[in-house]
């Protein structure tokens, strides 16, 4: 199925995404913050996809994507992987944090 990595991106983030509004965590209220710690990470496991990708160390099932690839070739689930993985567990981090001062 063309969609399934894009579901389980979807589902990570629906499993974390609840944690803002409920535990008012305030991740997604300092944007540029968020930015500066995700893109840094995202960058360099980006390169390092690529050139796992390109010295054919690494594939994707072309079946499971939709077939829409970003500049250097990775696919755009890829690159959203290391955008919502990250944010994932920033949510997370910070609901802990939030939870143990109460």
């Amino acid at each position: 199925m063309a969609l399934t990595y894009l579901a389980v991106l979807a589902g990570c983030l629906i499993c974390a995404i609840w944690l803002e509004p409920v535990l008012h965590v305030g991740v997604l209220r300092q944007v540029r913050r968020l930015a500066l710690t995700i893109a840094p990470v995202a960058a360099l496991f980006l390169i390092w996809d690529l050139a796992a990708v390109h010295s054919g160390w690494w594939s994707f099932d072309p079946a499971q994507l939709l077939g829409v690839r970003i500049p250097g070739g990775l696919p755009l689930e890829e690159a959203l992987f290391f955008v919502v993985v990250p944010l994932c567990a920033v949510l997370g981090f910070e609901a802990v944090r939030q939870v143990l001062k109460r």
